[in-house]
């Protein structure tokens, strides 16, 4: 790897591993997004009930919570690549048990979560391993451009994967697993492109002590804690996406076709937000911006559940994916400039878990409320949750909320203003 940063503001995509990385992203997100349509509507459409919806989360969080530890230390033990291949390999396999699901005609969904827990323990090694080995992949003076470029390249997949989910629903749910197959194996095969990325390997035992390592490192720096643990309570309540399904069936009353086109409002929003912090990257007020993208979230969420109008919700999930690519944005820079090499798998799996209890806890969350306050007032409950949150937290932990650089930023800035006086 070039120890110098190619010039130009997409410069470094010129670097291979990196590209051939958010290719393989790319398209396993793309599988992965048309998959989540396709098992929220199959669901629904077995069983009418919202409590399901909030179980299919709930059925890839449970393994994810379990294990995410452990994987965060095999990612700092092995080779970071292989376990992403190991785990798009696992992918596929989920994908391929859904389509034999389907093909069978069963009219119990105990299966599918069964095959979406499969699917969880996949992730919860591969997440740790696929955000420490971004690091990696570029020289420091390039890193917050890759971050961007990753996260948009994320976000087109996010808004691409649904829409073609649901128009391929039409034709059946077994061809919405047999494209997202194709996609996985396409995936797998670009991943197996890129070359083994240089790692501070660590070599320490399995231990308690090693496990822990991560939330260790968490809970002993302040900034990194109050960004990651606002993500958890923030998003934790308002997982209102998870309801979509249900929301696009008897608020809007509408088909998959219109899920999908919904489901791809918060990518877009997100998609658009990350380009311009690739070209705009984000220097200055750094946690007011953090502040504000999460109290976006909620107001969106809020204009969803008061809302019976489809462009009203588009523009709704729109915002709402944009204000949440904000702060992910930060946060993410946040934790790999403040976590060394050889633990960032450690701390990058607490992070995991923050998120993933963010996502995959708040659709369970969101499912139990609405199954006790039904549908839109338990939207509205996460909207007005997420900004209380945002508020608690912006007086429990006031060095971020007033943070102005971030402090690699900073740190450089002091030094270089220390060699001018000399």
């Amino acid at each position: 790897m070039s120890s110098t940063a190619p010039t130009g503001r997409l410069g470094v995509l010129r670097n291979r591993n990196l590209s051939f990385y958010l290719s393989a992203r790319f398209l396993n997100t793309i599988a992965i997004q048309m998959q989540s349509v396709a098992v929220g509507w199959q669901v629904y459409q077995i069983t009418h009930n919202v409590f399901d919806l909030g179980l299919i989360g709930l059925a890839q969080f449970a393994p994810f919570l379990v294990l995410i530890l452990w994987a965060g230390h095999v990612a700092d033990t092995h080779n970071r690549r292989t376990i992403i291949l190991l785990c798009m390999g696992t992918q596929l396999l989920c994908s391929l048990l859904l389509q034999l699901f389907t093909w069978s005609g069963s009219t119990v969904v105990w299966p599918v979560f069964a095959i979406l827990v499969l699917y969880g323990s996949a992730r919860a090694f591969s997440q740790p391993a696929s955000q420490a080995v971004l690091r990696n992949l570029v020289p420091t003076e390039s890193f917050s451009q890759a971050v961007a470029l990753s996260s948009s390249s994320f976000q087109v997949a996010v808004i691409a994967g649904p829409v073609v989910g649901g128009l391929l629903y039409v034709y059946g749910a077994n061809v919405v697993y047999l494209v997202s197959s194709v996609l996985l194996a396409l995936s797998l095969a670009m991943m197996a492109c890129t070359r083994s990325a240089p790692q501070a390997m660590n070599k320490a035992p399995v231990s308690w002590h090693t496990l822990l390592e991560g939330l260790r490192f968490v809970w002993s720096r302040p900034i990194v804690l109050g960004a990651i643990s606002l993500d958890l309570f923030a998003v934790l309540f308002g997982g209102a996406t998870a309801l979509l399904p249900a929301y696009a069936h008897d608020v809007l009353h509408a088909g998959p076709t219109a899920l999908g086109i919904l489901r791809t409002a918060p990518g877009a929003g997100a998609a658009l937000c990350s380009i311009a912090l690739a070209f705009w990257p984000i220097q200055r007020r750094v946690g007011p911006w953090m502040f504000g993208g999460v109290g976006l979230f909620g107001l969106g969420t809020i204009v969803m559940g008061l809302t019976d109008l489809f462009p009203v919700a588009l523009i709704a999930l729109f915002l709402m994916g944009a204000g949440d690519m904000i702060s992910v944005y930060i946060r993410h820079l946040l934790v790999q400039y403040e976590t060394p090499d050889e633990i960032r798998g450690r701390v990058s799996a607490v992070n995991a878990v923050f998120i993933g209890a963010s996502n995959e806890l708040g659709e369970f969350e969101s499912g139990v409320t609405a199954s006790w306050f039904r549908l839109v007032p338990a939207i509205l409950f996460g909207g007005v949750a997420t900004l209380v949150v945002t508020g608690t937290w912006m007086k429990l932990f006031p060095v971020l909320s007033r943070m102005d650089r971030f402090p690699h930023h900073a740190a450089e800035e002091a030094a270089r203003a220390a060699k001018n006086a000399t």
